[in-house]
């Protein structure tokens, strides 16, 4: 574990912003960072996961927009990354990121507040992963953005925020930057282990942690000691419900608060008593934002400085709003005000609280030589929500497809299942019928 304070937080910020002015970076770049805590010992790793804050604020104080690329990612994933970002820099290499936190040289003024968020790139429907883009808003609007989050989680310098997930996807590398900017500190585990994070909660008495239910199915497989926490928030999944009352029990149903949203922004939220009301909801819309169910399409009206585009891509941005409000094309219903989901958007995976886009997954397997048409779809899995299954037509085997997948496809992306069929089964308008593969049922 490594514990980074404010104080430390903040000389660190400021010396990679010395550094990254000596690498020519100026303010409307983009500079690609691909965390590499997975390759170390877990004192290393957790040291190199502050490097990686500190130089994600030290890009967003001074104007530079960071890119974080997840290192699971094959080689041909985070190269499309890179080139669509236009990344000026690429930071890869542990021993960079230790040197621009050791600057000694002068450094530019930092902003009071990060000028927008980190462009992370979703998992495309269209099976190309696009970049969400929030910065060149202005410092008003950016202060804003940040504002509104620490006045909803009431974030103090009293705070101490343990880092469950890695610092590549939004939620964890967001409250670790929340936590201190307020003030507090941040433990870092390097890598989630459940023991050390169990070990964590006596030793370093966190108030507060983001988890996926994954995390809270690994962790309840062991004897926890009592929770410190005062917040605990959780998404990215739908959660078993034995699972929320688990942790009702331990953390206290005042001390939980799920959340709905996408790397594109947050919908709704919603405490713990008021899923105990009315079970399987996600809550009722942030503050200052309102819902609206179109075709079971849900709607989130927001304030300006939560706008976002999609970068490089000017058509889907638009596809995306209509005025002030934005859908990533999830399906729910209302009921008085509160929202409750009907269906993820174009047959999302979400496995380990990680999502995984069947289109993404087809585009690649398509291009094994053998395979002539290829779904991929869900099934549920009672430890990580969903495992990612692949059914296709072909002379290919499935070994041959699992080799292939292996290769281009991160390990989180991978088929766990593999099924060669004589034909896919369709509807009447051409389309796959993926529910019938993710049930078993044969046509």
């Amino acid at each position: 574990m490594y514990v980074l304070d404010a104080g430390q937080y903040q000389r660190m910020t400021a010396a990679a912003a010395g550094g990254l002015q000596r690498l020519g970076l100026v303010p409307g770049d983009r500079v690609a960072i691909i965390t590499p805590e997975h390759r170390f010992d877990a004192a290393e790793a957790a040291y190199l996961q502050a490097c990686v804050i500190a130089v994600v604020a030290a890009a967003l104080r001074t104007g530079i927009t960071p890119v974080p690329i997840n290192p699971l990612l094959t080689a041909a994933e985070r190269e499309h990354i890179v080139r669509d970002s236009g990344a000026a820099r690429i930071l890869s290499d542990a021993s960079e990121l230790r040197a621009l936190v050791d600057h000694s040289g002068p450094s530019p003024e930092l902003a009071d507040w990060p000028l927008g968020r980190p462009m992370h790139y979703t998992s495309g429907t269209t099976g190309r992963p696009k970049g969400v883009y929030t910065q060149g808003i202005g410092e008003a609007l950016t202060e804003a953005l940040w504002r509104d989050e620490l006045d909803q989680w009431e974030f103090t310098q009293a705070d101490v925020t343990l880092v469950h997930g890695p610092l590549c996807h939004a939620a964890p590398l967001r409250y670790a930057m929340l936590v201190l900017h307020a003030g507090g500190s941040a433990v870092l585990p390097g890598v989630f282990n459940a023991q050390a994070i169990a070990a964590a909660l006596v030793d370093h008495k966190p108030t507060h942690a983001f988890l996926v239910p994954s995390h809270l199915q690994r962790l309840f497989d062991l004897d926890l000691p009592a929770s410190p926490y005062r917040l605990v928030t959780h998404a990215g999944a739908a959660i078993p419900p034995q699972v929320k009352r688990r942790l009702h029990e331990w953390a206290g149903v005042d001390h939980v608060w799920e959340f709905y949203g996408s790397t594109e922004g947050q919908f709704t939220v919603c405490p713990g008593v008021d899923w105990e009301e009315r079970p399987g909801t996600v809550g009722r819309a942030r503050p200052g934002r309102t819902l609206e169910i179109r075709d079971g399409v849900i709607w989130c009206h927001t304030p300006e400085f939560a706008r976002f585009d999609y970068w490089n891509d000017p058509v889907k941005t638009a596809d995306a709003w209509d005025g002030d409000a934005f859908s990533v094309g999830d399906l729910g219903r209302l009921e008085d005000g509160y929202l409750y989901l009907e269906g993820r958007r174009e047959d999302l995976i979400i496995s380990g609280g990680v999502n995984v886009y069947p289109a993404e997954v087809e585009a690649v397997i398509s291009e094994c030589p053998g395979v002539l048409e290829v779904a991929a779809f869900g099934r549920d899995d009672e430890r990580w929500g969903q495992r990612v299954c692949v059914a296709y037509s072909g002379s290919a085997t499935p070994q041959t497809v699992g080799d292939w997948a292996k290769e281009n496809l991160a390990a989180y992306k991978r088929p766990k299942e593999i099924e060669r069929m004589d034909e896919l089964p369709h509807n009447a308008s051409g389309k796959v019928e993926r529910l019938l593969l993710a049930t078993g049922v044969k046509p």
